[in-house]
């Protein structure tokens, strides 16, 4: 497949952002069940009713999404963060955690996850293969033709290096936040909440913070598209 006449990579990266982050419906879907969660354990303290209750409310968003034959993508990659949520607070009981540290669990794997996913960006850029050069290989029939040319690898490699901020931004905010409250250096109920407000803010309004910057570098450069040889 070629990429089509006069498309430059910039086109081609603003596109695949634009699908990846789903719109204002989007954002909504992916806050409603850590706000649920948040504020019914700090009003309840029961916590197998905050984690049913969120899970119910991404259910509703699951059937209204459904009902309207709209993609469901974003409900369940909420869904299935609160499955893992459930699975980390259950391993916590078994080894004999109390309360409070069941709920500071259901935190822990988004930490992990963005620990995880700087490491990745921040390494493919290191070795010279930005993952933001696979949207472009997705477009041009070639997933690595990209890398012949450096201009198109430099300019990979500055979008990767912001994708990656957030993720380090919420690891630096929260990861000390999660071990405070483990430790009993901070009351457990605080860290919640604040883990729970965090949790939020950092969320969607942090990645379009670096999509404004991602754009940015975007709008100041053409770079063409170069078709595969082998996509001809």
């Amino acid at each position: 497949m070629n990429a089509p006449t006069g498309e430059t990579v910039e086109a081609v990266v603003r596109a695949q952002l634009a699908k990846a982050l789903g719109g204002r419906r989007g954002m909504v879907e992916a806050a409603v069940p850590t706000v649920v969660f948040t504020a019914l354990w700090l009003t309840t303290r029961e916590l197998r009713l905050a984690l049913a209750v969120s899970i119910a409310a991404a259910v509703v968003l699951l059937v209204v999404r459904l009902v309207q034959r709209s993609t469901v993508q974003f409900v369940v990659n909420a869904l299935v963060g609160i499955g893992i949520g459930w699975l980390f607070v259950t391993m916590a009981a078994r080894n004999g955690g109390s309360e409070d540290e069941q709920a500071l669990a259901y935190f822990l794997p988004g930490i992990l996850y963005n620990s995880g996913y700087t490491v990745l960006l921040a390494l493919s850029c290191l070795v010279g293969w930005p993952l933001v050069g696979f949207m472009v290989g997705s477009v041009t029939g070639d997933p690595t033709a990209w890398h012949d040319d450096r201009q198109v690898v430099r300019l990979c490699a500055r979008l990767t290096w912001l994708l990656a901020l957030p993720c380090l931004v919420r690891v630096v905010a929260q990861g000390p936040l999660w071990l405070a409250g483990n430790s009993s250096a901070i009351d457990a109920d605080t860290v919640v909440a604040m883990l729970g407000v965090l949790k939020i803010v950092m969320g969607w309004p942090l990645q379009l913070a670096a999509l404004g910057a991602m754009l940015w570098v975007l709008g100041r450069n053409r770079t063409p598209m170069q078709p595969s040889p082998a996509a001809g």
